[in-house]
């Protein structure tokens, strides 16, 4: 098919509403549920990073942030899921002749509006709808609390890094009913032991997972010795993916933080 008639059947397709069958490829593997969820079939989903398990019989195309360009471009994309500029510059962008789609959400309602425009793309309006409704209902299960918990999250013990205000973990945090105390425009923030301590949050969360495999318990670490805060451990692909995960997520906080508070 001829590029011109390509597009002109997809914008007749997109206006109408109908299901276009596409060749996607997907490079934040957050965005690959989404899919699934969405509807979208095995075939159309031709390529995924090493680690994405959505799709198992797409071909692996490297990382979100290494990524195989050449192997990308044998597989004739129509449609790249990317993430930030920094894991996806626009100057490789434009090497490529697929539309670009960038999800890069830090707060639950960036997710909601990424599938509502993923359902657009895809003709999947309406999926995309219901979907946005199942989410914003675990979100309404959500009860306010008398006063916010203080939290620091962390990303990795070594070196020693927090979630800072750009990261999604900000805003499940702040939707749970708790705040963030590093306020440091990033999603990730290198912090001294003593900075933890003398900001003595009640609650330290510690992810385990790709970023921080096996870490030893906060309060058994020399450093810690004066942590005072309740301490909580959860799962890394759980909690700081900015994807259908993080609603259930923010719920599980929420009832963490009522039970600090009672």
């Amino acid at each position: 098919m001829k590029r011109g008639v390509f597009l002109f059947t997809v914008f007749f397709l997109l206006l109408t509403g109908s299901a276009l069958a596409l060749r996607i490829v997907v490079l934040y593997p957050a965005a690959s549920p989404i899919l699934r969820a969405l509807g979208i079939p095995d075939r159309e989903v031709v390529g995924v990073t090493r680690h994405d398990r959505v799709y198992p019989g797409a071909i692996k195309v490297g990382s979100h942030l290494r990524p195989n360009l050449e192997l990308i471009r044998a597989l004739a994309p129509d449609l790249l899921i990317v993430g930030s500029r920094r894991a996806f510059p626009e100057e490789t962008a434009r090497k490529f002749s697929a539309r670009i789609f960038r999800y890069d959400p830090r707060t639950l309602q960036e997710i909601l509006t990424n599938i509502k425009a993923l359902g657009e793309i895809l003709g999947r309006r309406q999926a995309a709808e219901a979907l946005v409704e199942k989410l914003s209902a675990i979100l309404s299960r959500i009860k306010p609390l008398p006063r916010p918990v203080t939290v620091i999250y962390e990303v990795s013990a070594t070196p020693l890094k927090v979630a800072g205000a750009r990261s999604i973990v900000n805003d499940l945090i702040r939707v749970a009913g708790g705040r963030n105390l590093v306020t440091v425009p990033r999603k990730h923030v290198l912090i001294s032991p003593e900075k933890v301590l003398a900001l003595a949050p009640e609650v330290y969360i510690y992810q385990v997972g790709p970023m921080n495999r096996h870490p030893i318990p906060p309060k058994k670490r020399p450093y810690f010795r004066g942590l005072r805060s309740r301490i909580l451990r959860v799962e890394e692909l759980e909690f700081a993916r900015p994807g259908l995960n993080a609603f259930s997520a923010a719920l599980k906080l929420n009832h963490m933080f009522l039970s600090c508070v009672r």
